[in-house]
């Protein structure tokens, strides 16, 4: 009799396994073009089993697309950026890219490290901007594996060699992209250096909830950043040093708020040096071992929600102000200020000349790590 028990719990249980769902969290491999120089530029689209979808292209670690279903159901891409992916060499402006080996802005292009100076290239005028020109994501990024399962992953690896545009040590960097059924898309940046060295990686999404392109732009957008300060900048958009309280003016998100009622209020200068919000917020919760809340943003239309989080101390939140319109982009729609956010998870701005502020510093045997999510659900579903 105990023979026959134990035979038919091995069916049931053989039963209910087979009829279990296999995971729903897939990764394709695809072609996706080639680099001037020549270089085989692959696509990675991870997918669950609930509409949410990411497009990883080697060239720059771009996060080229993120698409998920609104409260009707309907799917859409939430980010701004380029059909081809040729298109994110020939007319560069960081949509999606995986920014290093410092994002945000460097006053000067210079820093001193363990009494050293290191100069750094111009790009945004007068600073060294996202790593200078050259950065990160102006590279091809190798492939180390794909796979499926409960999670979809991608994993991308870069070396940059000791001294590359004007940092020292070298540096080994991966980054790593996994989607879940939870809906959240995790990236993890990793980071090792055989000499003291400078690491602020992030991700530089442009989002718009209701699918890019859509008319009415990102005004409208609902913003919750938990913080309840901000680092100010002066006219070259380089931090003060001060960490000034949000309170009583329109960098005050500590509860949701219309973008629309701060990106063009010219009575505060910040918004005027800015051309609207290009500012580093200090988050409530600093720096963590664990991703926490950075960001909300949610569009009341069409029901998305987008949460950010991450380890980081920072986060920026940009209104893509200097976006012009000159060049299309995806579905040959022109971008121009208001049509999308980012935000940011980082160390601060100009983190090396501050010694105030959180520290960039890396160092040998004691590797750079940031994780950061992008989270989509629907509100009113």
């Amino acid at each position: 009799m105990r023979g026959i028990l134990l035979s038919t719990c091995a069916l049931l249980i053989a039963t209910v396994a087979a009829a279990a769902p296999a995971s729903a969290a897939e990764v394709r491999r695809e072609a996706a073009g080639t680099t001037k120089s020549g270089g085989q530029i692959e696509a990675f689209t991870l997918s669950n089993g609930r509409g949410v979808s990411a497009r990883i292209l080697t060239y720059g670690a771009t996060l080229q697309s993120l698409k998920g279903p609104d409260r009707n159901g309907k799917i859409a891409d939430v980010m701004l950026g380029y059909d081809d992916a040729t298109t994110y060499e020939s007319h560069p402006n960081y949509f999606g890219v995986t920014v290093g080996r410092y994002a945000n802005r460097i006053a000067g292009g210079k820093f001193t490290l363990d009494g050293t100076g290191y100069s750094l290239p111009l790009n945004d005028k007068v600073n060294s901007l996202h790593g200078g020109g050259a950065g990160f994501d102006k590279k091809l990024w190798r492939v180390v594996s794909a796979t499926s399962g409960p999670v979809a992953k991608v994993v991308l690896a870069l070396t940059s060699p000791d001294g590359e545009a004007g940092y020292p040590g070298k540096l080994d960097v991966t980054v790593t992209y996994s989607l879940d059924e939870q809906n959240a898309l995790t990236i993890d940046f990793g980071a090792a250096t055989d000499k003291p060295t400078i690491v602020n990686m992030t991700n530089h999404a442009i989002f718009n909830l209701a699918g890019e392109g859509a008319p009415a732009g990102t005004t409208n957008h609902l913003l919750t950043i938990p913080a309840r300060a901000y680092t100010p900048v002066d006219a070259r958009l380089i931090p003060t040093g001060e960490l000034r309280p949000v309170e009583g003016t329109v960098f005050d998100f500590r509860k949701p708020r219309l973008v629309a009622e701060g990106i063009r209020d010219g009575h505060d200068q910040q918004i005027r040096f800015g051309q609207g919000y290009d500012h580093n917020f200090a988050l409530d919760k600093g720096l963590t071992a664990q991703p926490g809340l950075a960001a909300r943003l949610e569009d009341p239309q069409s029901g998305r929600v987008l949460e950010v989080l991450s380890t980081e101390p920072g986060v920026q939140f940009y209104t893509g102000n200097f976006l012009d319109g000159a060049f299309p982009g995806k579905g040959g729609h022109l971008y121009r200020m208001g049509d999308g956010i980012a935000l940011e998870p980082q160390k601060f701005p100009d983190a090396p000349n501050h010694p105030a502020f959180v520290s960039a510093r890396v160092d040998p045997g004691k590797p750079y790590h940031h994780v950061m999510i992008y989270k989509l659900t629907v509100q009113g579903r």
